[in-house]
């Protein structure tokens, strides 16, 4: 994905949905100064989102050693990388509404992967003296072991494509934002043991979405169409996304400083793979298309 395809896009969505943000803001009943930065709105989450697109592991080595010294050009007003950090936080909102129109344009054709993800935002052996974080994020388990910091939902169809997202305490069950996460879904959810629940079956069934689990040891056998014991497993899809949320958009790390900008590296982690799936299948298309042509297959 170019930089100039990255920034267009970001920057029509900016200006379609800058007059409508500016007219839910609530005010305090006195005029405010809204002094306009160096750097564009969009140009600051074109740089954010590039960082997660990158392959760098430090947001500080990126920006200043490849944005300020290779990417001058295409952002001639760049401010000091300690401005940069505090403009960060302006973008949580812009970045949050993109990624939902990202999600939106995406639909199920009748086939969709849920999982939960562990985001820890400090080491075990830290967590009495953790206070960025403190009050807001919570201690959870996995099956790899124990975490203190958030867990990320994530709903995507068969193509890799992210569906729907959510953000929650590390302590919450991974059944309870499902609902509301799957509202706009019809078809067959397919997700691990954690699923596991015949409310939540009976709930989703009742408007046309059912729930396929893997089964836990002490469970009895069931049958299963052939079709549904191949999406079944299939699921480990889902599994290799969150794999690339965390080593090649680097949406986990435990460097926070603010809440806030936790969240915008969040969001950005979460746009950044939804741009790199979109790649890879147009890539996929093009390559059908051209084998057709050539006659191959």
């Amino acid at each position: 994905m170019s930089l100039l395809k990255l920034f267009c896009a970001v920057d029509d969505f900016w200006l379609a949905f800058r007059p409508f943000w500016e007219q839910q803001l609530i005010t305090e009943g006195r005029r405010q100064r809204r002094r306009e930065s160096k750097l564009t709105m969009s140009e600051i989450m074109t740089i954010i989102i590039l960082f997660h697109q990158s392959g760098y592991r430090n947001f500080k080595s990126f920006y200043c050693n490849h944005v300020c010294q290779h990417l001058i050009d295409a952002f001639p007003d760049l401010v000091s990388y300690n401005r940069f950090v505090e403009l960060k936080a302006r973008a949580l909102v812009p970045l949050a509404a993109y990624l939902q129109s990202r999600c939106q344009q995406r639909r199920s054709r009748g086939i969709a992967f849920i999982d939960a993800t562990s985001v820890a935002v400090c080491h075990n052996r830290r967590i009495a003296r953790h206070r960025v974080f403190e009050g807001i994020a919570a201690r959870g388990k996995t099956s790899i072991g124990w975490f203190y910091g958030f867990k990320v939902h994530i709903v995507i169809n068969d193509q890799g494509e992210l569906l729907a997202f959510a953000i929650t305490p590390g302590n919450i069950d991974d059944r309870k934002p499902v609902p509301k996460l799957t509202r706009h879904l019809i078809g067959k959810l397919f997700g691990d043991k954690g699923y596991i629940s015949n409310t939540l079956f009976g709930q989703l069934l009742a408007r046309g979405l059912q729930l396929i689990t893997t089964l836990r040891k002490n469970m009895k056998q069931r049958l299963l169409p052939l079709e549904d014991r191949l999406f079944l497993r299939k699921r480990a899809l889902v599994e290799t996304v969150n794999d690339q949320l965390k080593n090649i958009s680097q949406l986990e790390h435990s460097r926070h400083r603010s809440f806030r900008n936790f969240f915008v590296n969040l969001l950005a982690a979460l746009i950044a793979y939804t741009r790199n799936v979109s790649r890879d299948c147009n890539n996929s298309v093009e390559k059908i298309k051209e084998d057709s042509v050539c006659g191959v297959g």
